[in-house]
């Protein structure tokens, strides 16, 4: 419990400090954010903002994680290091996308292709990994990272599936969330916050996971998963990362994360889902991602259907608002208070379909 407390106050303070180091040497470089033409106008005073943030949510909760480890002289396990290795991996695709953006001063960074194959690439890696059946990637009973087969609360043993369609499963769902948050990241502080809370919220559902762990609690309603306490040491670093960054990030931002940062807390909210077999319990806990992702494919849909209408004025979701004449800090602030909703559902279905198995 020591490490996860420290690792949440380190990378408060190391991201406080060093997004606002980030903020000096960004801008003295020329690093700012490209705004898209066929935004929202009142975005456009915005170019020239600093860029590449999430850079220091990753290096920040990272070095956090492993300091917290080394202060409290605790064991590393190799979930979360599977986990930091999707979460940097990521933040690397996302990095290279945010620098060509800026050095080639276009709001095209990588071309899609090349950042889909990226993706796919460290998703793929992961997703072999977590359900390798060699050591050390089983522990005494045998246990690999992940489950096999699909989760809610727990594996459901009548969705388990062959490996290789689980690998594919693994590889989609970090692909969709990496890019949900990418997608909610187009307000100040939006994904930031939002991120916040999904991680805090899987801090506790780790600690609650580590506390009814069948090795240690054997129970009908006990928990089957791999170094829980450890995944919470981790998601209390990116907890508090996300809280240090969002010190700067909310309206009126001075900095961004960039795809750095979205597609980093996007695989590793899918990362995390895997680890603690609650892949479709994810997708209530991120349900405002999940809704911002959903307004893309609808808009998108429907406009190929209709030939040329619009379900929505503009899509992902909080754009549509803006153009209703909504505020952007009323847009988040509400979008907030939604997945704020939505984290309180997933935590309460969780507890309840822990109470209803003892």
């Amino acid at each position: 419990m020591r490490a996860i407390l420290l690792a949440g106050g380190l990378s408060l303070i190391f991201t406080i400090i060093g997004t606002r180091v980030a903020i000096k040497v960004f801008a003295a470089r020329g690093y700012g954010q490209l705004i898209r033409d066929d935004g929202p106008t009142s975005h456009h005073t915005k170019r020239g903002t600093p860029t590449m943030g999430g850079l220091v949510i990753v290096l920040g909760s990272t070095v956090a994680y492993f300091l917290a480890k080394l202060i409290t002289g605790s064991h590393i396990s190799i979930s979360a290091l599977l986990l930091l290795f999707l979460y940097i991996g990521l933040g690397t695709v996302g990095f290279l996308d945010d620098f060509i953006k800026i050095y080639k001063q276009r709001n095209l960074g990588l071309r899609s292709k090349a950042k889909f194959i990226g993706q796919t690439v460290v998703a793929l890696i992961f997703a072999c990994l977590v359900l390798w059946e060699v050591d050390p990637f089983t522990d005494d009973r045998g246990q690999t990272p992940a489950g096999h087969a699909i989760s809610f609360t727990r594996d459901i043993e009548k969705l388990a599936l062959p490996v290789g369609l689980l690998v594919i499963f693994i590889v989609l769902l970090i692909a969709g969330f990496s890019n949900a948050v990418n997608l909610t990241d187009g307000l100040d502080g939006l994904a930031a916050g939002a991120s916040m809370m999904v991680f805090g919220a899987y801090t506790m559902v780790n600690i609650w996971q580590s506390n009814q762990s069948c090795a240690t609690s054997p129970g009908p309603a006990c928990y089957e998963v791999r170094d829980p306490l450890d995944l919470a040491v981790v998601c209390a670093a990116i907890t508090g990362a996300c809280f240090g960054f969002l010190w700067y990030n909310a309206s009126p931002a001075q900095i961004f994360m960039g795809d750095t940062g979205s597609l980093a807390l996007g695989g590793a909210v899918a990362g995390i889902a895997v680890l603690t077999r609650t892949e479709l319990l994810m997708l209530l806990i991120g349900g405002l991602f999940v809704l911002q992702t959903a307004s893309v494919i609808l808009q998108v849909g429907y406009f190929k259907l209709t030939k040329g209408k619009r379900l929505f004025r503009m899509a992902p979701l909080h754009h549509h608002f803006e153009l209703l004449g909504w505020e952007e800090i009323t847009v988040v602030i509400r979008f907030w208070l939604i997945a704020a909703v939505f984290v309180a559902a997933g935590l309460g279905i969780f507890y309840a379909e822990w109470v209803a198995g003892t």
